[in-house]
């Protein structure tokens, strides 16, 4: 059920109507209810919020989603491919396996986010805010987190391979068992990180700060690593996993 504004609570027959409008669908508000599998492509929808609903395979795919807030809803499986949620607020909820590739994502903040298996392959997340969320086996390929917040968060199994977390805050972050090969970490801070199993082959991690030997010691790389002076790693017995 979707809600406009002014409250209008909209019954199942008029919600099919609504997503029937033009893709610039300004008076829509907010949203909430069951929207499983529907279609929001490319609508303008800044400023939206989505409270407690479940768009569970929902479409967005190209939508303008800036500003947007989604509180406490369930995503999971949606398409959200180059969709653009810039300054927008997610609030706990449930991303898994959704697809947020090719998406601008410049400061967002999600705190608390499940996105377990999630797409964000090329995601523009400059300065996201990812506090206390789950991407665990996340496919994050050519990413850019560029100064993100990262703190606590949780990475490990996830394939990040040539991602982007130049000044990024990685601290308490979970990294364990992740591919990490070509990445860029320079003046990224790991207090406190666990790399625990995760791959470094060919990263950048010049000028890291907070990045101890101790913590290297159970991670991997190759044979010319990018590491501030006086850290090591131990070579990977394959370019992606020790």
């Amino acid at each position: 059920m979707f809600a406009f504004a002014g409250a209008i609570m909209l019954s199942a027959a008029s919600q099919a109507l609504a997503l029937e409008d033009p893709p610039d669908v300004a008076r829509l508000v907010s949203f909430g209810g069951v929207c499983r599998n529907c279609s929001l492509a490319g609508r303008h929808l800044v400023g939206a919020k989505f409270i407690g609903g479940n768009f569970a395979g929902a479409s967005l795919a190209g939508a303008d989603l800036r500003g947007a807030t989604f509180i406490g809803s369930d995503f999971t499986g949606a398409d959200l491919t180059r969709a653009d949620v810039r300054g927008g607020t997610m609030l706990g909820g449930h991303f898994l396996q959704a697809n947020f590739s090719d998406a601008s994502m410049a400061g967002l903040e999600a705190h608390g986010v499940e996105f377990t298996n999630a797409h964000f392959n090329r995601a523009k997340a400059e300065g996201i805010d990812l506090t206390l969320s789950d991407l665990s086996r996340a496919d994050a390929r050519g990413a850019s987190f560029e100064n993100a917040s990262l703190v606590h968060s949780n990475l490990s199994g996830g394939r990040f391979e040539k991602s982007s977390f130049h000044g990024a805050r990685l601290v308490l972050a979970n990294l364990s068992d992740g591919d990490f090969a070509d990445a860029d970490f320079r003046g990224a801070d790991f207090a406190g990180a666990t790399l625990t199993g995760a791959s470094f082959s060919g990263a950048n991690l010049l000028n890291a700060r907070n990045l101890s030997q101790r913590q290297l010691e159970s991670a991997c790389g190759d044979s010319h690593p990018k590491l501030p002076p006086g850290l090591s790693l131990r070579p990977c017995r394959n370019r992606h996993r020790p």
